[in-house]
């Protein structure tokens, strides 16, 4: 096995143990690379057939592509989408920063769909690799009731034994692509040729790292217009995946205090 075999593979076992192990599952899609490689390991996992509902919390700020992206391949790959609306920004605390503030519509909204459908695990398409505080995760993570996450103590996960018992009202987040890094999934995509949205293509000279809402994302300079260029562009950069995320240059704290509240 080489190492994306490898990453496959413990993905996999993590998909299935998720699916054996927790009553009500449901697996978050965001339309971007990683929660379509997360997908991709799911119909692979389930001999092509993804068994839990997929969701987009959807703030209705997402690119056009993207819409078009998620209605075209929940068909194609045969997926049972909920695109439920989050929650109004007046819903929102107030202090947070602008752009953080807006993405924590997101937050409210998770937390609405799970106490709707009564899901007891949510997967997700978090990597360590993409954020600081997100090195602290757990591949099953405990959430508490309201979906808030104690990155301070964090549960030992030891030989691959995961813990899923847990008190009533609280769920799991599942992180199947925690181990991998950014350029991992670049290279799983071109080696499975998986569909992925077209801004992350070069066009007049730039194109998406990471992709989020409109009005809190922007394109990088780039002339990567294939993936096999896109990971050569990758071999060579040091400037961070998420630079292009308005909330992450906002204060230092904003992303720990969403983290901490229940973002994705």
């Amino acid at each position: 096995m080489n190492h994306l075999d490898r990453l496959e593979s413990q993905s996999v076992y993590i998909l299935r143990e998720a699916f054996n192990r927790i009553d009500k599952l449901a697996m978050l899609w965001s339309l971007g690379k990683d929660s379509n490689v997360m997908v991709w390991l799911a119909k692979k996992a389930f001999l092509g057939y993804v068994p839990f509902p997929v969701m987009h919390i959807d703030t209705g700020k997402k690119f056009p592509e993207m819409y078009s992206f998620r209605d075209r391949y929940a068909k194609e790959w045969n997926l049972t989408l909920i695109a439920d609306q989050c929650p109004p920004i007046e819903a929102v605390d107030p202090s947070l920063p602008p752009a953080a503030r807006s993405a924590a519509r997101k937050t409210l909204g998770l937390k609405n769909a799970i106490e709707k459908y009564g899901f007891t695990g949510v997967i997700a398409g978090i990597r360590r690799d993409e954020e600081a505080v997100r090195s602290k995760e757990r591949v099953f993570s405990p959430r508490g009731s309201s979906g808030e996450w104690d990155f301070r103590d964090q549960p030992p996960e030891f030989w691959d034994y995961f813990n899923t018992d847990l008190p009533p009202g609280t769920h799991l987040r599942v992180h199947p692509l925690l181990h991998w890094t950014e350029i991992d999934i670049w290279r799983y995509i071109e080696r499975e040729d998986i569909p992925i949205v077209d801004l992350y293509f070069a066009k007049e000279g730039k194109r998406y790292r990471s992709l989020g809402d409109q009005d809190i994302t922007f394109p990088m300079v780039s002339q990567a217009t294939t993936v096999g260029e896109i990971i050569a562009e990758l071999e060579a950069t040091k400037t961070p995946e998420r630079a292009g995320r308005a909330m992450d240059r906002e204060t230092e704290d904003a992303f720990e205090r969403l983290r901490a509240a229940g973002y994705m």
